[in-house]
C-alpha cells in the first residue's frame, strides 16, 4: 500500500508542469509587455508622442520616466514569475539537490533547496514591486498628493517587519 501511494504521489507530482509552463509563459508575455513600456517611453522623449491623455499635463520627461518605472515594475513581476517556475521545477518536478545539480551553473543565482527559501525569494521581490509601485503612484500623482499616499508605503513597511518578524529574510543555509 505504501509502495503504491508513493508511485501515486511520484506520478503526481508532474502535475506542476501547468504551473510551470504558465509561469514561463507569463513571464515571456510580461518580458515583451517590458519592452513595449520601455519603447514607450523612449517615443514619448524622443518624438514627443504623448500615450494616454490622462498623462497630458505632464513634462514629456516625466512621462518617459513613468512608463520606465512602469517597465521596471513590470520585468520584476515577469523576473518573479520566473524564479517561481525555476523554484517549483527545482523542488517538484527535478530528482536532484540543487547542491549535486553542476551543470545548471546558468542559474545558479536562484537556489531554492526548500519551500521557505523560495518564499523569502518572493517576497523580497513583492516588496521591491510594491516600492516602485509607489513611485509609480507618486510621480503620476505629483501635482495632486494626498495623506492617503502614505498608505502603500506604510504597508511596504510592515510586509518588511513581517518579513523579518518571520525571519524569511534571513539567510539561513
Amino acid at each position: 500500500m505504501q509502495k503504491q501511494m508513493k508511485k501515486t504521489f511520484n506520478v503526481f507530482r508532474h502535475v506542476g508542469w501547468i504551473a510551470i509552463i504558465c509561469s514561463l509563459l507569463s513571464s515571456l508575455l510580461l518580458f515583451v509587455m517590458g519592452a513595449v513600456k520601455t519603447y514607450t517611453a523612449f517615443a514619448v522623449f524622443l518624438f514627443n508622442k504623448i500615450p494616454h491623455e490622462s498623462l497630458a499635463h505632464l513634462d514629456t520627461t516625466d512621462i518617459a520616466i513613468s512608463y520606465l518605472i512602469k517597465s521596471l515594475d513590470t520585468f520584476l513581476i515577469a523576473l518573479v514569475l520566473f524564479i517561481f517556475s525555476h523554484g517549483v521545477f527545482t523542488l517538484f518536478i527535478s530528482n536532484k539537490s540543487p547542491a549535486d545539480d553542476t551543470s545548471s551553473q546558468v542559474l545558479k543565482w536562484i537556489k531554492t533547496p526548500n519551500i521557505g527559501k523560495l518564499k523569502n525569494v518572493l517576497a523580497e521581490v513583492i516588496i521591491v514591486i510594491l516600492f516602485v509601485k509607489f513611485l509609480e503612484v507618486v510621480l503620476a500623482n505629483i501635482n495632486s498628493l494626498s495623506w492617503e499616499i502614505i498608505i502603500l508605503p506604510a504597508s511596504i513597511l510592515l510586509l518588511s517587519l513581517g518579513l523579518k518578524v518571520l525571519g524569511l529574510g534571513s539567510e539561513k543555509e
